[in-house]
């Protein structure tokens, strides 16, 4: 089994809290996009935010990955989308943020997002044949996303 560290180093142990997701099936890139946006809200905002996006009332700017992405004036940005299965990943990991956060003791009201990162994980490797005999490897990338919330 193997044991996963934390991105984020300056952890506090009595005002911090953190969760994480490990080897999700998602878009690292989506999830890049989605982590970025949601750094610096508050636990409640960040929630409602997602919903929104689920919902397909609200885009996420796309401001690194967006080529081939259709224009759409998205808070100042030109470019977005929807990531809805990001999105209910992230869910996931905002309540798993706030279980914790309870656990703990904290005030969940007062909670602020000051590190959310998704990286890509393992690579499954499949084969797919080709021609004369050949074959083409089809890399399928895991996802590692982990937030880290403050009170403040």
């Amino acid at each position: 089994m193997p044991e996963f560290g934390y991105s984020f180093v300056e952890y506090n142990e009595v005002s911090d809290v953190r969760g994480s997701l490990r080897e999700v099936d998602i878009s690292p890139k989506e999830a890049r996009e989605v982590a970025n946006y949601i750094t610096g809200m508050s636990l409640d905002r960040a929630k409602q935010v997602l919903e929104e996006v689920i919902n397909k009332k609200r885009m996420i700017p796309f401001k690194r990955y967006h080529k081939k992405v259709g224009h759409h004036n998205v808070e100042g940005f030109y470019t977005g989308r929807y990531p809805i299965k990001v999105a209910k990943y992230f869910l996931k990991l905002l309540e798993n943020l706030e279980s914790n956060a309870l656990y703990k003791g904290l005030d969940v009201n007062r909670l602020i997002i000051i590190h959310a990162s998704a990286y890509p994980g393992r690579k499954l490797v499949r084969y797919v044949p080709r021609a004369f005999g050949r074959r083409s490897p089809k890399k399928h990338v895991y996802v590692h996303v982990e937030a880290v919330a403050r009170v403040i």
